[in-house]
């Protein structure tokens, strides 16, 4: 499903590709309204139109509310059908079956629902005033989540030369894979079947066992070709638990495809965070502490979203000796979609709370931005090391990956010329360049540490005796093509190339349990898992070939040309004799690592600003990652290529927005601004090579690292062109379109 090449020649089937006899689809009835009491749902002009089979709503299906995590109150649990009250425009009150799509869409615009507006927030930090409209009164807040790491702001500032006040606004934006959701449910016998895009078909499975009442063994869930995720499809969607009990109430096939406008309200975004920062600092550069207050816009149902401020915090100190820190975190709830952990989840808002922060301090300091963190980073001989929040740091080497962006981008060059440009009349410098960088830490996987692998080696079944390898594992390749890199790995064990592997992911009736692929864990869990279950059928396989050799076990060795003695060239047998005498030699494992690993990396940009109209070009951008061991070069350029492409994405173009009586704006790509190919440089990629000590591969992960190390590249780099004309902004917010450069450049929003 996840072969380049099917991909390519687009063969590779999606939901939407999939039918079944007497296929009924699926469409939703939303609310228009943000807040608001439903009054009545009449659906009888909707039931009798031609191909309806049904018009279904909350008091039909009679869904259990599904609950969010422990850090929440049980009342903010939410139904799958808003039952009397819409808390988001989007919420679905009403589900249509028909015998077409358009069917049920046109089905679905006659369902009369009557409502009574209610008072609405939208901003998290209104949200929490004692004045503001509560979405669920019973509870007396809207604050869904509330942590504290550290001391006091005073404790935390103590010292300080010169301390950084200032306020990042990191937008709400939408994941937007190139495939919506999707799902197809066959119901049989007190079963069901499911075809779903998802991240983790265990996951959903027992997600849909759960709010179905059905027993995990009676439900089966098959992942086709998955066109992108990037969280999204991690959490399950509630529209996906509606569509299945619908499909059982009817008991008939049922597919729902999402449509675009649909995702774009409904499917949940990323981000969404308010941070209030002081940054103190010794007038040398040494930094002296932090104080912060994160607060997250958990959207109108509190989950993964509301708590990311947990995760911001827990990475608040970087990579820095930063020993005295006081963050408040906490999540909101408002009348907008709820929100998830997209691509990165807290780790980019930890970095920039970190980074665009250290780069105001480098300008009122005068300090050369990469000599400040070099100043403060910690060395490669001070680690392992654990970070004032709790965060072990196991490997890495900070000034390396420095080094090596500094010389990637031309850092001194473009330092050079910036200073050449200080001579020129102003009216003569249209286009003013600015570099930046950003120094970041990640944490992978956060807390999924375990996963399910199994090896088999079997005979061949074509012409060239060479024996097969089937992988299985909890996780699902969705765009990584895991089916190469694991196989890789088991080649390097079993020394059977890795074309011969297959790998099965995506069905739970192959696959008896898993967690799926989120946090960037699937090479380092899942991969040490198929590394050490390859180890006992390669050790399984010597016995058998030391037995037939007639020699000491501790003698057989094991190479691509087969099974050898030790000193004796002659005494060789293959694979093929090996499973000729035994049969196929298999070994499931769970391999649960030490803790998490933690990539890192330096990513490096230059801008031009035009001082005439605002319009900003990204010109170079380079990425430094490091992911420890990397199995598959090329897998991981294209990792870091596209987990940087959306970070420069979220600062230049992509930004969610509601009007303010809570419509969406930005529902459709006409108005979500989406970057093509064409939109973005060439990303340079390079890398370093720090093994991580947690696992047998010494590999971390990649997949978040470009999403989390792009964006304060870009921050700072424009920064640094507002530097080159002697002020900076005193807010810099994302996107950096050309209206809000033109009006910091216009209106004299800036100041040192």
């Amino acid at each position: 499903m996840d072969d380049p090449a099917l991909l390519v020649r687009g063969a590779s089937p999606y939901v939407a590709d999939l039918s079944e006899p007497d296929l009924l689809h699926a469409a939703f009835v939303r609310s228009p309204f943000a807040h608001a009491r439903i009054l009545t749902i009449d659906s009888v002009e909707a039931t009798l139109q031609p191909g309806v089979a049904a018009v279904l709503t909350a008091a039909d299906l009679a869904l259990v509310p599904v609950p969010g995590f422990d850090a929440f109150a049980a009342g903010f649990a939410r139904a799958p059908l808003a039952e009397s009250v819409v808390r988001f425009a989007g919420e679905p009150v009403a589900i249509v079956l028909a015998s077409s799509a358009a069917a049920a869409v046109d089905a679905a615009s006659l369902v009369d629902v009557r409502y009574e507006p209610m008072p609405h927030v939208l901003d998290p930090l209104a949200a929490l005033k004692a004045d503001a409209p509560l979405l669920f009164p019973a509870l007396g807040s809207n604050q869904a989540f509330a942590t504290h790491l550290g001391g006091s702001p005073a404790d935390a500032l103590e010292g300080a030369d010169v301390i950084i006040h200032t306020r990042h606004v990191i937008p709400r934006v939408a994941p937007v894979p190139m495939e919506p959701n999707g799902i197809l449910i066959v119901p049989r016998g007190g079963a069901i079947t499911v075809w779903a895009s998802t991240q983790g078909v265990h996951t959903l499975r027992d997600a849909l066992a759960a709010t179905l009442g059905l027993a995990s063994i009676d439900v089966r869930v098959i992942s086709p070709a998955v066109g992108g995720a990037f969280g999204a499809k991690y959490h399950v969607h509630t529209d996906l638990l509606v569509v299945a009990a619908a499909a059982i109430h009817v008991g008939r096939a049922t597919r729902w495809i999402e449509t675009r406008t649909e995702h774009l309200h409904g499917a949940s975004h990323g981000r969404g965070q308010q941070q209030d920062i002081s940054m103190g600092f010794r007038n040398d550069g040494t930094i002296v502490g932090l104080a912060a207050t994160l607060t997250a816009d958990g959207g109108a149902y509190p989950g993964l979203g509301a708590i990311m401020p947990n995760a911001t915090a827990a990475m608040a100190c970087g990579p820095y000796r930063l020993r005295r820190i006081a963050v408040d975190a906490r999540g909101a709830v408002t009348n907008t979609s709820p929100t998830i952990a997209y691509r990165g989840a807290g780790r980019p808002e930890a970095t920039a709370m970190l980074e665009f922060t250290i780069d105001r301090a480098a300008h009122r300091l005068g300090i050369d931005p990469i000599e400040l963190r070099l100043r403060n980073v910690l060395r490669p001989d001070e680690l392992p090391y654990t970070t004032a929040t709790g965060v072990e740091i196991d490997s890495g080497d900070y000034p390396a990956v420095l080094a090596l962006a500094r010389e990637r981008i031309g850092y001194d060059d473009v330092r050079a010329a910036q200073e050449r440009d200080r001579y020129r009349p102003l009216h003569e410098r249209r286009l003013i360049t600015g570099v930046g960088v950003g120094l970041y830490l990640d944490i992978t996987p956060f807390r999924l540490v375990t996963e399910f692998a199994s090896v088999t080696v079997r005979p061949g079944h074509d012409t060239t005796g060479m024996p097969e390898i089937e992988l299985r594992a909890g996780t699902l390749s969705h765009g990584q093509n895991h089916r190469a890199t694991y196989g890789a790995i088991a080649e390097r064990v079993l020394h059977i190339p890795r074309e011969r592997c297959r790998l099965e992911d995506r069905d739970t009736s192959l696959v008896p349990r898993g967690i799926g692929s989120a946090s960037a864990r699937s090479v380092q869990i899942a991969g040490s898992a198929i590394h050490e279950a390859a180890i006992v059928v390669r050790d399984r396989a010597c016995q058998v070939a030391a037995d037939l050799l007639e020699a000491r076990v501790d003698d057989i060795e094991l190479t691509t040309n087969g099974f050898n003695v030790r000193g004796a060239p002659s005494s060789t047998i293959a694979w093929a004799d090996v499973l000729r005498a035994t049969g196929p030699i298999a070994h499931e494992h769970d391999w649960t690592q030490s803790g998490s690993t933690i990539p890192f990396g330096v990513h490096a940009a230059t801008v031009t600003l035009d001082r005439e109209t605002g319009a900003l070009e990204l010109m170079r951008f380079v990425a430094v990652d490091d992911c420890g061991v990397v199995v598959d070069g090329t897998l991981v350029d294209g990792q870091q290529q596209g987990g940087a492409a959306q970070g420069i994405a979220t600062m230049l173009y992509e930004q969610i927005v509601y009007d303010e009586n809570g419509n969406l704006r930005t529902s459709n790509f006409g108005d979500y601004l989406v970057p093509a190919a064409s939109d973005l440089p060439r990303i340079e990629t390079a890398r370093t090579e720090v093994p991580t000590p947690r696992n047998p591969i010494g590999a971390k992960g990649i997949g978040q690292s470009g999403a989390i190390g792009s964006p304060p590249a870009i921050h700072n780099a424009v920064l640094d062109a507002f530097a080159q004309l002697g002020a900076i902004p005193e807010q810099l917010d994302p996107p950096f379109t050309p209206e809000r450069m033109w009006n910091l450049l216009r209106n004299g929003g800036v100041a040192w």
